[in-house]
């Protein structure tokens, strides 16, 4: 899967920079915390959340396992403010929370089930008291080319409940914003208890 977005970086750094973190967002920025406060990005792929997450006054980490996006992020958002780092899912070794706001955008699709309540659990466990976990879920017949699944926002949602966070909202996005007829979005938004 890796091998995919090492090769199509580039024109990956055009096609995700050419929607806004906004539009992409929408039914989840007044979910947001007001800033300052602790963010990270996951799977951050060219770096446009983890730099508009910056842009509100965020601290972000921003962690991509691909090193060629990696690289493109940083070129592309050189002035954000933002730390970037190696890592992936499950295990996310190279961050430590507490954050105030945890976002995938794009990321969960890929996990195999049965790394999916590990990685939900350390999701939970770098959340702050009252942190968010923002979770978009790409549906639709996946593509042959890379590894992904359709994953059902109540699936994520479950394993959210099982890994002690609350879920705040499941947002039926619609259309693909690049215009791909087989391809809709779906949102999941949980956060932890307080104290």
């Amino acid at each position: 899967m890796q091998a995919y977005y090492a090769e199509s970086a580039e024109r990956l750094g055009r096609v995700y920079e050419s929607i806004s973190f906004e539009s992409v967002h929408e039914a989840l920025l007044d979910l947001l915390p007001d800033a300052p406060a602790r963010a990270l990005d996951v799977g951050a792929g060219t770096g446009r959340d983890a730099a508009a997450l910056a842009e509100r006054g965020f601290s972000v980490d921003a962690v991509e396992p691909v090193a060629e996006l990696r690289r493109v992020a940083a070129r592309l958002h050189a002035d954000a403010g933002v730390t970037w780092r190696e890592g992936e899912l499950p295990d996310l070794r190279s961050v430590r929370g507490p954050y105030d706001v945890v976002l995938l955008s794009a990321v969960w699709m890929h996990l195999p089930p049965e790394e999916r309540p590990v990685a939900m659990r350390r999701l939970a466990g770098l959340l702050a008291p009252g942190g968010t976990l923002l979770i978009t879920l790409r549906r639709g017949e996946p593509p042959a080319d890379r590894r992904m699944f359709d994953i059902p926002p109540e699936e994520v949602a479950g394993h959210g409940a099982e890994a002690g966070l609350t879920l705040l909202r499941i947002v039926d996005e619609g259309a693909d914003r690049l215009g791909r007829e087989a391809v809709r979005w779906n949102s999941v938004a949980l956060r932890r208890k307080q104290g």
